[in-house]
């Protein structure tokens, strides 16, 4: 499995500026794995761009073992014409039923599956909208913001299950908490704005994977490193 974009250069029909100037990155193992950067540079249209929905204007994306990426994101909807339960029921393939009921219970959701979406918080909601896409089959999973809104311990408990259940996949998470990037991702892919070079700098994460204590200054070197590249 390899995930990278080669030289890529990008820029929306009639701006002035582009997004990306000759950037380039490599992921190239699964696990979990971060985008990062401040509001405005480039994220979100990278994420994108690695789901196929953008297209570079020049260089190139390649996903080499790779069939099916997904995204999830921040604030979207499912449809409201039944409840979350009967809505998870039947988009889950009949393999995945199993890792289903475990999710629900690992999210907190068990008391949302009768209600309708629209009714949730917006933290029920991305919890809600990510377990669905946990259990469809991919390869990649885009994570754009998909647990805001979200306690942390709640997310910090979601996050250890999804790297225990899912070895041999690839997720790509967007987050503008450097904490959490740095001590739950194996590599975090820093965005900086077009103008400088190298736009793009990947920094080695602490990969946290269970409740034992990683060594000790690890995760704050780690959050001066990224900063220090943003």
């Amino acid at each position: 499995m390899r995930l990278a974009g080669t030289n890529i250069t990008f820029h929306y029909p009639g701006a002035e500026s582009a997004v990306f100037k000759d950037f380039s990155f490599q992921l190239a193992e699964p696990g979990f794995h971060a985008i990062f950067g401040p509001s405005g540079v480039g994220k979100t249209s990278l994420a994108r761009m690695i789901t196929g929905d953008l297209s570079p204007t020049a260089g190139k994306i390649a996903r080499e073992g790779i069939d099916t990426v997904l995204y999830c994101y921040n604030l979207e909807r499912l449809p409201g014409w039944s409840s979350v339960g009967r809505h998870l029921d039947r988009v889950t393939p009949e393999k995945n039923v199993g890792r289903k009921e475990e999710l629900v219970s690992v999210f907190g959701l068990q008391e949302c599956m009768g209600s309708k979406f629209l009714s949730l918080s917006l933290g029920q909601r991305n919890r809600v909208n990510l377990l669905r896409y946990l259990l469809q089959d991919f390869q990649v999973l885009v994570m754009d913001e998909s647990l805001a809104n979200v306690d942390e311990k709640t997310r910090e408990t979601i996050l250890l299950k999804i790297k225990e259940l899912y070895p041999e996949e690839l997720f790509l998470y967007i987050s503008h908490n450097v904490v959490e990037v740095s001590k739950f991702c194996r590599q975090i892919v820093v965005v900086r704005d077009s103008d400088k070079k190298p736009q793009g700098l990947t920094i080695r994460g602490v990969d946290h994977r269970n409740d034992r204590e990683f060594p000790n200054g690890r995760l704050e070197q780690v959050m001066l490193e990224i900063m220090n590249a943003a």
